[in-house]
């Protein structure tokens, strides 16, 4: 470690260590992009951790939203027809790929594919 980042490191706020650890760990996932360089109207593969997971009825039809962090950026993910998803939880690891979209001016993937990864134990 140079000089210069351990001294950025000993002064950056406790968010801004976590930011950099979350995109760290998001970077090892093959084949994942940041969340905050996935394109509208394009496909996108990302990875990050469950912020929050949510049962939000969308228009009559029950709907699982959940907001994936990867250090970079946040995206939300909306699985239409779910009441719950065994594994969607707050602070889980997960792995999506879909169909990148804008809605009201944040990312939105609708009912990803997805791959959680193995807590400890698993």
């Amino acid at each position: 470690m140079s000089l210069r980042s351990a001294v950025r490191q000993a002064l950056a706020s406790a968010d801004q260590v976590a930011d950099d650890e979350e995109r760290v760990a998001a970077a090892r996932v093959r084949g994942c992009s940041p969340v905050a360089e996935l394109g509208n109207r394009r496909r996108g593969v990302a990875a990050g951790v469950l912020r929050s997971v949510v049962l939000r009825p969308r228009e009559g039809v029950p709907t699982v939203e959940a907001e994936l962090y990867d250090g970079s950026g946040s995206i939300d993910l909306v699985w239409l027809g779910r009441r719950t998803i065994t594994g969607i939880e707050p602070g889980r690891r997960i792995r999506i790929e879909g169909m990148v979209c804008d809605v009201d001016g944040r990312r939105t993937v609708y009912n990803p594919r997805y791959e959680l990864s193995p807590r400890a134990g698993e």
